[in-house]
């Protein structure tokens, strides 16, 4: 008889979705997993991430040829503080149930997402090893509390800069499972077409005022502030008084679903019919490309999104950060900060837009770190084992 051949355990990383966002970070992850000849991919999609209003991107997903092994709704509506901790607490109880199907030997997840918290929680306390993406960074809201507090129940850390890496081992990580990986959204952007395609706008729909792709255009993401809920209304009033003013044409992205979502929502829609601006588009979601392009090209990026900071450094996108969500995070040269006033978002908007392009700064990431993170799943001591504080 001929000798059987031998088979090699692949050890089974489970990667869990929850957001556009999640996504767009991860996407370079899930890629490196999948070739890795001593991983298996398995991915979850849930939360926000199958809500249509959210933007629904399992069709992206699947377009860009990645199979869900499940699909786990647990979203409690409503955009509250309230909703939003019931959802994590259904979120338990949905990703366990997950979890026990699937039997991952890691699972991964990723930032600082309330329902992150809920995969972090699900695994620990069914002995899974964790591995946590862009901990050890500091911000505002309180995605703060619970970026720091998903550290201290994973196992395995990939942050994105050297100061974070820091952070992390100053809480008590163990040093040797901590490695600087770079932030795997500059994968998705890093040796890419940049230039914008004449059918960008067209492709994904939208709604609200038309505009060629050859006009100059600013880019606008605002996000509630969970610790600021109640203010999101007066918040985005100030920035469309802003935008208004401006009168330039502009791409305006929804926001995501952190408590507060409700009240930004809400002056957008009665702005765009009260107004019927025709210099504004709004767009749910784009593809992880699209948007880079998209941001890429713009004379100015605008609201409270990390992305300004992360992929917008490395392509030296001028932008104007808006509020308390993103205070305290590193940064490079191409941001202003400024509070939520019309007359000072306006006049930063101007600044930047005639500033033009910054140079490129890899702060956040040189293009490798989703290879850097399969790597080390593949090879890292796995084996159940009890934290410890390291000092």
């Amino acid at each position: 008889m001929g000798r059987q051949p031998v088979r090699i355990h692949k050890r089974k990383v489970c990667v869990v979705i929850t957001s556009r966002a999640t996504y767009g970070r991860l996407k370079s992850v899930l890629r490196a997993v999948r070739r890795h000849n001593q991983l298996e991919l398995q991915l979850i999609l849930g939360a926000s991430a199958l809500l249509h209003r959210f933007g629904n991107i399992i069709d992206l997903v699947r377009r860009d040829r990645f199979k869900p092994d499940s699909l786990v709704y647990f979203i409690v509506e409503g955009e509250t503080p309230t909703t939003m901790a019931k959802s994590v607490g259904t979120g338990i109880i949905e990703l366990a149930t997950q979890f026990e199907n699937l039997k991952p030997d890691i699972v991964l997840i990723a930032a600082d997402r309330f329902e992150t918290m809920a995969s972090a929680i699900a695994a620990s306390y069914m002995n899974i090893p964790l591995a946590h993406i862009q901990g050890g960074e500091v911000t505002g809201s309180i995605d703060e509390s619970v970026r720091h507090a998903v550290t201290k129940l994973a196992h395995l850390h990939f942050p994105a800069t050297r100061l974070a890496a820091e952070r992390i081992i100053k809480m008590g990580e163990e040093p040797g499972r901590v490695l600087l990986t770079g932030c795997p959204s500059i994968d998705a952007i890093c040796g890419i077409d940049l230039s914008l395609p004449p059918n960008l706008f067209d492709r994904y729909g939208g709604v609200g005022g038309s505009f060629s792709t050859k006009q100059k255009y600013i880019v606008v993401l605002q996000h509630p502030v969970t610790t600021e809920y109640g203010s999101g209304l007066k918040q985005i009033n100030e920035t469309l008084k802003a935008v208004a003013k401006l009168r330039w044409p502009t791409v305006w992205l929804w926001p995501n679903i952190d408590a507060g979502s409700d009240d930004i929502s809400k002056g957008l829609r009665v702005f765009r019919e009260r107004e019927r601006p025709d210099y504004i588009r709004f767009f749910k979601n784009l593809a992880v490309e699209d948007y880079a392009r998209l941001i890429a090209n713009c004379e100015c990026l605008v609201g409270n999104s990390s992305s300004g900071i992360r992929e917008g450094s490395f392509l030296g996108v001028p932008v104007v950060n808006i509020g308390s969500r993103q205070n305290g995070r590193e940064r490079g040269g191409n941001v202003i900060d400024v509070g939520h006033y019309a007359k000072d978002i306006l006049k930063q908007i101007r600044f930047q837009i005639s500033h033009g392009k910054y140079p490129r700064n890899t702060l956040f990431g040189d293009g490798r770190a989703g290879r850097r993170i399969a790597d080390y799943l593949a090879t890292a001591p796995i084996s159940r084992f009890q934290k410890k504080l390291m000092y």
